[in-house]
């Protein structure tokens, strides 16, 4: 498998593979029709990781090397189907991953919030014991303790879902890309 260079203006977003069968993109344990067949580990990662090399607005085109014969026989439009159907899926599912993840979030938002108000109270009450330089100690530790349980939900909601986005958003282009056999 092969691509043309990202940098090149000329070939920006285009992607080249070369096949000896059509069939070498898809999962061949799969028993689906042709065109509701999953792509193939190795094919996917090799577009997947050709097509993130891109800038986010470049338009995709996948370049299918395949012999003559092959080629005569091959169905574009059935390729640039399934393809387009496969990542759709794909970015389905990483949709439903994202909302997976800020419902875990809201979750522990819930959690944290709550363990922040107890652990705030706690320090007030010792804060109003006067229990001297133990009291500040303990206070104090209650206080950070309350904000450390918020780490993960601030985690989620500032940081962990970019990734799933950006991964959907390149599945979504990669849907959207052309297809086209060359020899």
């Amino acid at each position: 498998m092969t691509a043309a260079s990202p940098g090149s203006a000329a070939q920006r977003g285009r992607i080249e593979i070369r096949l000896q069968r059509i069939e070498q993109l898809f999962n061949s344990f799969d028993p689906s029709p042709f065109r509701e067949k999953d792509l193939d580990g190795a094919a996917e990662e090799f577009i997947v990781s050709w097509a993130q090399e891109f800038p986010s607005g470049a338009a995709l085109r996948l370049i299918v090397h395949l012999p003559d014969g092959d080629r005569r026989e091959a169905d574009a439009a059935g390729v640039e189907a399934s393809l387009s159907r496969y990542f759709a899926e794909r970015a389905d599912h990483t949709d439903r991953q994202i909302g997976e993840l800020f419902r875990v979030g809201r979750r522990a938002l819930v959690v944290g919030v709550s363990f922040l108000v107890v652990c705030t109270f706690a320090a007030e009450a010792i804060a109003a014991a006067a229990w001297g330089g133990i009291g500040t100690l303990l206070q104090t530790g209650l206080v950070i303790f309350g904000w450390v349980a918020n780490w993960r939900p601030a985690e989620i909601f500032l940081y962990d879902w970019w990734p799933l986005a950006r991964r959907r958003n390149l599945y979504r282009r990669l849907a959207a890309m052309r297809v086209e056999f060359a020899d």
